[in-house]
C-alpha cells in the first residue's frame, strides 16, 4: 500500500516537471523525411529510456515522428547538429604583421 500511495504521487511530480515515465518513441521512421521537418529534438538514454530518441516535428501537420538513430541520412543529421570545435588561427612562424601583437 505505501509503495502504491509513492508511486501515485511521484508520476504527478513526473508530470509537473516535464518528465517522461518512458520512453516517448514506440516506433521509429528510417525513411528519408529531411525537408518536412520543421525542428527535431533530441532525448539522450536517461533513467526513464535507456535508448536514444530523436524526434522530428513536421513543418505543415506539426505532427512529431521518432526517427530511426541507426539509418544512415539520421546519423548525418545529427553530425551536422553537433557543432564542431574551432581551431584557432595560427600566425606562421616569424614575426606578426605589422599592426598585430
Amino acid at each position: 500500500l505505501l509503495l502504491l500511495l509513492l508511486l501515485l504521487f511521484q508520476i504527478p511530480y513526473m508530470l509537473i516537471l516535464g518528465v517522461e515515465p518512458h520512453c516517448r518513441c514506440i516506433e521509429t521512421e528510417s525513411r528519408r523525411i529531411g525537408p518536412r521537418i520543421a525542428k527535431f529534438e533530441l532525448i539522450s538514454a536517461n533513467s526513464h529510456c535507456e535508448r536514444l530518441e530523436i524526434i522530428a516535428t513536421l513543418k505543415q501537420s506539426g505532427k512529431e515522428v521518432c526517427l530511426n538513430p541507426e539509418a544512415p541520412w539520421v546519423r548525418k543529421l545529427i553530425e551536422n547538429m553537433i557543432p564542431k570545435p574551432r581551431l584557432p588561427s595560427l600566425h606562421p612562424l616569424g614575426p606578426a604583421p605589422p599592426g598585430e601583437s
